[in-house]
């Protein structure tokens, strides 16, 4: 049977995988205050664990676009949504710190690939006008995920009286999502569901790679990679300190319960959502007006950097609200700079490396990401949270400087 406009049922799904996605890699920082007591947790013993996720985040980030490049996106992602999945449940088992860390780092393997191979879906089925658009889809997964994890996690956790629950139940979706993944995903040239109208305009309006191979390590021989991997490194901490602190930070500084971080944890979240579709919508108006495609990204990040110094007003707020407020603009802000320099990924470079670069690239989030939280839990532990909001404030403009000076044009690819 023909399915009409199969790629939108398949960004769809990419856009519902980065959902699950989120919701169980937030489900621990939504328990954090509840679980570091029960285990006996201080600040530094968290973003230890936090860590463990994401050094294995950042390694297989590199790993995971080799694999995706390796054994397509069909079986790649399959495998990358199952394995989290279950690595997920197994935090429900944990009785340790160092027991939650070992599970942590298994969901860290298994995440990242969900990036790798939903990058190189959107070179295989979209068109140029599509691609932020998409991206901005797949952002926003991140951000919704985000959103429904505090009410619902916060919910199971009240329901079951037990926090282990929250993660066996979230982790049990990741199975449901592969049986949809495997029935429509599929290349365009050999989809059985697609309509050969639909077949057409994929295939004519996407470049079609040539046959060599190229080993991923040759890819940081380009500027534009370093570009990339640098601009990712500086401004990508921003979003896992929300991710991963904000209902820690809510809890102990600003005297938020468990109740209310389950009612206004997710507004940040939210926002972030807005900001992807947002970010995507305008680079990709500016693409359709004849914009050059890199014009366009770059032009529709450097408002939302200019955005990101409000952070530096968070420790002096007066309010809940105005902490809020000024959080939601900030995460806002971060997605739709987001969205755009990781559609920059897929306009620069031909679909078949897309994988592996998307790899490297990411490498600079984890890696980010990794010395920052661990900073973070030190800064905390032994100082206090505002020094955090204060660097965070000049993280984006850093990283559009080092973008800017970097990548200037198209890559072009030699093959081995």
């Amino acid at each position: 049977m023909k399915i009409p406009h199969v790629r939108w049922w398949i960004a769809g799904l990419l856009f519902l995988s980065t959902v699950i996605n989120y919701v169980d890699r937030q489900v621990l920082s939504i328990v954090a205050p509840t679980l570091t007591k029960e285990l006996g947790l201080s600040a530094v013993d968290y973003a230890n664990i936090l860590n463990a996720f994401l050094v294995a985040y950042t390694l297989m980030y590199l790993g995971s676009g080799v694999l995706v490049d390796r054994w397509g996106t069909r079986a790649a992602l399959a495998v990358f949504v199952a394995w989290w999945s279950v690595s997920n449940m197994l935090h429900a088992f944990a009785r340790t710190g160092m027991q939650l860390g070992f599970f942590r780092l298994l969901l860290g393997i298994g995440e990242p690939g969900n990036f790798m191979a939903g990058a190189r879906a959107i070179s295989e089925w979209y068109l140029p006008k599509e691609r932020a658009f998409v991206n901005g889809l797949v952002q926003a997964g991140a951000s919704v995920g985000a959103v429904i994890a505090p009410p619902l996690v916060v919910w199971l956790v009240k329901y079951y009286g037990d926090w282990r629950m929250a993660f066996v139940l979230t982790g049990a979706a990741g199975f449901v999502w592969v049986g949809l993944w495997l029935f429509f995903y599929h290349l365009p040239k050999n989809h059985p569901r697609v309509t050969d109208a639909e077949r057409t305009l994929v295939e004519s309006a996407l470049a079609h790679p040539p046959a060599g191979k190229v080993p991923w390590i040759s890819l940081l021989r380009y500027r534009q990679t370093w570009g990339l991997l640098l601009g990712r490194f500086f401004s990508d901490p921003v979003w896992w300190f929300y991710l991963f602190w904000l209902p820690k930070f809510l809890v102990d500084k600003r005297g938020f319960s468990m109740d209310q971080v389950g009612m206004l944890a997710w507004m940040p979240y939210l926002s972030a959502d807005a900001g992807a579709i947002v970010g995507g919508v305008l680079s990709g108006h500016l693409v359709k007006r004849g914009w050059p495609v890199l014009s366009a990204r770059s032009a529709s990040m450097w408002p939302f950097a200019l955005l990101m110094p409000l952070s530096l007003l968070v420790p002096y707020a007066p309010s809940n609200t105005a902490v809020l407020a000024i959080i939601c603009v900030v995460t806002f802000a971060h997605m739709a700079w987001k969205t755009n320099i990781m559609t920059i990924t897929n306009d620069l470079y031909p679909a078949h490396v897309v994988g592996s670069l998307a790899g490297i690239v990411a490498f600079g989030n984890g890696l980010g990401g990794t010395l920052f939280t661990w900073l973070v839990g030190w800064i905390v532990q032994y100082y206090s949270y505002d020094a955090i909001f204060i660097i965070m404030g000049f993280m984006h403009p850093t990283a559009y400087l080092v973008f800017r000076h970097l990548v200037r044009e198209p890559v072009v690819i030699k093959e081995s």
